[in-house]
């Protein structure tokens, strides 16, 4: 960012911004892949020029603020000059509707937003800035245009970005200067003798800024220099004389119009406390899940320095303990019944695998710190039977990473109560953060201190009373939002979620994690080598395909390859140059013979497939396995999730994801790996949903059901529906389960809108029981504002109702999504709980290791196996009753790839 503003004057502070310049940069500096909501909504502008708002509003502490935005095309200069910004490129579909969203958050900020008809923003600008300075405010610009160099003075500082928007460059009097060798106000002469492609103002051949900076410097402007135009010399004053009416024009279009009506002055734009209910929905439906941003959205509202936004907790009465002192204190406030809550300090997520300190609180406002090393042998009695004592109940902030770490260090901990985490994420699924302290803020009014930093080290010696006192606190703050968060629960219907199915759950992913997954280390070696030569290799075919070296890495270079040197027709334009992503290669593979955009696609998966092994070799502990971590609370539907390593992102259906999986490998003292799956879950889901009787028959048939609804669909028999209806179908009914739309199932069949659309209407011909469910799904999400899945999950979609028709369209598909997706997810909950269960209940020693997608892997011993086979089979197909009965598939191995199935 710009160094800070001096703030030694107490004049007001005015702020504008330049809407449409700032989002356009933030588009492109900020790859949309990385920005984009669930449903496919690009957000990277949105994210970029959130984010600069925010630094700047922290830097520029202005007391006024207002943002100006284009209207369109078509204003005063290009009524002027028809080909005034002619030649632009047209805006990119990722870009549109993005500023509109833009809007919707400076108006929940209570941002004042100007966009006038007939104007640009920066007449806008101009328009206020020159009002401000004469009113006695300091104004601050934010503008990628450089016509707002003019605007420059003493009360007037233009901040320029130089590197997306992230950097500032602070442009005073002597800054522009510096720059361009002449005062602001004389920046238009200069401007319109320098001309503007990006404006396709036409400058004069053979002069460049040099030479315009000094002509007007010569002459002293460019009146001057027109009417003195003979005087120029050489060629560059033929090309001037020859020019001349161009730069007359250039000069009146470059100047930037200070009289523009706006029905209201710079003192009416003073900054007011955000709505901030508003901010956070459209933070959550945006899906932004980087919890800074929010942070320093809300760190910079008004309101925030209008009156303090937490307040002290209650007074707890603290003790440090030491050696023998834990089992009075337990004895003393950890009665059956009475909840405690909980905190830790642990580094297990970095390898150390101990737990480094534990703090308890009461509700009467009594709590304990300890560390676990320095208990004695009747502390460390008295704590582990308190931990495994399901009549003493717990309250804690992630329920999965106490038990895990818990049981590294040999504490079985069992009834938790509460998780605070998993109970907000129930509450509030769409929301990104579930992090104590944010919600410590949001919900109680209470600000903590952190014990240890973002990595989780200790912020202070373990001795330390602020560090004891502080872990402390959090245990009591864990017991409060608990009771908190009971309430909330009962009241959207959610308590026995939580009970049932969300802590259970956690408890065994607890002990999946412990356990991890034998890995085949050489294997993995080897094929990491695989791929890096399959790299080299296609990096080789690409050089010889064009009889050249080139960087294969370097969009630029590889645009000047193909659309330059081998003519390859044009992708779309963007402010880089015209597009080389796997959808464009993918496109020119397609339309052209040359070999080079498939030798680029195999180098792209290839180097993909290396970062992916490379990552699961690295994961590797000392025991040999791979220790995944799951989320529970990520995604909104209820689904699982995997990282450190993520092992839902490898292939299933290629050699090399197989290949792959072949690195994991049953663990020693054990026979096998069994993997087990349901088959076409989502859809038994949507046909239980629909209570559609045919689409129930196809399940209940026997037959193939892609089969066997593609031969209802077409009208022909099961044995002539071929492959490509066969293909058709299977789209149309899980596009139907993900929302998708007439124009995304197009896209997936490679057919025309029309063609998708008529495919879309014959199936809901036959199968009108699910094209009601869907009408009927949306009409009640609409009315109530959320989705429930068939145990009560509930998605929230107030955008259902947004005047903003993109955002309308995007909660639809959302609210057709989330009730199949969200049971199918707690189906497999209920699954694995029945199996781990079972398995316990038995007494077998087989073990479940990773959860991915619909299947679940497990670890079987020597004569277990005819017996967990037909364990998992009745518990998983039991899991729930549906119309269109659940069906499992089970594969046996001593792989992952091997038990595929």
């Amino acid at each position: 960012m710009a160094e800070n503003a001096s703030q030694t004057t107490t004049a007001p502070r005015l702020l504008l911004l330049d809407g449409h310049s700032l989002a356009y940069r933030a588009f492109f500096a900020l790859p949309a892949e990385n920005f984009t909501t669930t449903v496919g909504q690009p957000t990277n502008a949105i994210y970029g020029f959130m984010s600069m708002l925010a630094n700047t509003l922290r830097d520029e502490e202005p007391t006024h603020l207002a943002v100006a935005f284009d209207v369109s095309r078509v204003t005063w200069r290009s009524e002027r000059y028809a080909d005034y910004k002619a030649t632009r490129s047209a805006t990119p579909d990722e870009f549109k509707g993005q500023v509109e969203l833009i809007g919707e958050l400076l108006d929940a900020m209570r941002v004042r937003r100007f966009a006038v008809a007939g104007y640009e923003a920066d007449d806008v600008i101009a328009t206020l800035a020159a009002r401000a300075a004469d009113e006695g405010f300091q104004v601050s610009i934010v503008t990628g245009d450089r016509d707002a160099f003019q605007l420059v003075s003493d009360a007037v500082t233009v901040l320029y970005p130089t590197k997306g928007v992230s950097e500032l460059t602070r442009f005073t009097p002597e800054k522009v200067a510096e720059k361009y060798g002449l005062p602001p106000g004389r920046y238009p002469d200069f401007a319109a003798l320098r001309g503007d492609p990006s404006d396709n103002l036409p400058g004069i051949p053979g002069v460049g800024e040099k030479t315009a900076a000094k002509w007007i410097n010569q002459f002293g402007s460019l009146d001057e220099l027109v009417a003195r135009a003979d005087e120029v010399k050489g060629k560059a004053g033929e090309n001037l004389r020859a020019h001349l009416e161009s730069v007359r024009l250039n000069r009146v279009l470059t100047e930037l119009a200070r009289d523009v009506e706006l029905g209201c002055g710079p003192a009416e734009l003073a900054r007011e406390p955000y709505d901030t209910d508003a901010v956070t929905v459209l933070l959550d439906a945006l899906e932004f899940r980087n919890r800074n941003l929010r942070e320093r959205l809300f760190a910079v509202d008004p309101a925030a320095r209008e009156e303090p936004a937490v307040a002290d907790g209650p007074e707890i009465r603290g003790a440090v303990l030491g050696a023998g002192g834990l089992g009075p204190w337990l004895a003393e406030h950890g009665a059956a019944g009475e909840p405690l809550g909980m905190a830790t300090l642990d580094e297990w997520k970095l390898g150390a695998g101990g737990v480094h300190a534990v703090a308890l609180a009461t509700g009467a406002g009594d709590a304990a710190w300890f560390d676990p090393a320095a208990l004695d042998e009747a502390d460390e009695r008295a704590f582990a039977e308190w931990a495994r004592d399901p009549g003493r109940p717990k309250v804690v902030h992630g329920a999965k990473g106490v038990q895990r770490v818990f049981g590294e260090h040999g504490w079985q901990v069992e009834g938790v109560v509460m998780d605070t985490a998993l109970a907000a994420y129930l509450v509030q699924p769409g929301r990104r953060s579930f992090a104590l302290d944010g919600l410590s803020v949001e919900f109680l009014g209470r600000e903590l201190e952190r014990p240890a930093d973002d990595s989780g080290q200790l912020a202070f010696g373990a001795d330390d009373a602020a560090q004891a006192d502080a872990l402390m606190r959090q245990a009591r703050t864990v017991l409060d939002l608990g009771e908190q968060f009971r309430e909330r629960l009962a009241d959207v219907g959610a308590a026995e979620l939580l009970d049932d199915l969300e802590l259970p759950t956690s408890a065994l992913l607890a002990r999946m994690e412990r356990a991890g997954i034998a890995a085949d280390r050489a294997w993995l070696e080897r094929l990491e080598q695989q791929f890096a030569a399959a790299v080299q290799q296609a990096v080789s075919e690409a050089h010889a395909s064009v009889g050249h070296e080139f960087n294969l890495g370097s969009p630029k270079q590889l645009q000047e390859v193909l659309f330059v040197e081998l003519g390859l027709p044009r992708t779309k334009k963007t402010k880089t140059g015209h597009t080389t992503d796997a959808d464009a290669l993918a496109w020119l593979a397609e339309r052209t013979e040359h070999e080079l955009p498939l030798i680029m696609l195999r180098h792209r998966e290839q180097a993909r497939l290396r970062s992916t092994v490379e990552g699961l070799i690295k994961a590797i502990a000392a025991d040999g396995r791979i220790h995944t971590t799951f989320q529970q609370t990520v995604a909104a539907t209820g689904r699982l999730s995997s990282t450190d390593p993520n092992l839902q992102n490898i292939p299933v259906r290629t050699d090399e994801g197989r290949a792959i999986r072949r690195g994991f490998v049953v663990g020693e003292g054990y026979e096998s790996l069994m993997t087990a799956d349901y088959s076409q879950i989502e859809l038994r889901v949507m046909a239980h949903l629909s209570e559609d009787a045919g689409l129930i028959e196809a399940f209940t048939s026997g037959e193939d059901l892609h089969t066997t609804v593609a031969s209802q669909v077409f009208g022909v028999g099961t044995s002539e529906v071929d492959a490509e209806m066969r293909r058709k179908i299977k789209a149309m009914s899980y596009g139907l389960a993900y929302g998708l739309s007439a124009f995304g199932l197009a896209q997936q069949l490679s057919v025309t809108n029309e063609e998708a659309t008529a495919l879309m209407h014959t199936y809901f011909e036959r199968f009108g029981g699910v094209r009601d469910y869907l009408q009927r799904v949306v009409k009640e999400a609409t009315s109530t504002g959320y989705t429930q899945t068939l145990l009560g999950r509930r998605r929230y979609l107030p955008d259902l109702v947004s005047d903003n028709r993109a955002r309308q369209q995007v909660a639809e598909r959302m609210a057709l999504n989330a009730p199949i997706q969200g049971t199918a997810a707690d189906i497999v909950k209920i699954a694995m709980l029945r199996v781990g269960e079972a398995l316990d209940r038995e007494g077998l020693r087989s073990r479940m290791l990773l959860q991915v997608h619909d299947e679940i892997v497990l670890e079987v011993p020597a004569g277990e196996r005819e017996q967990v086979e037909e364990l998992v089979r009745r518990e998983m197909t039991g899991a729930v009753s549906l119309r269109a009965p659940l069906d499992v598939s089970v594969g046996w191995g001593d792989t992952w790839e091997s038990a595929m199935h």
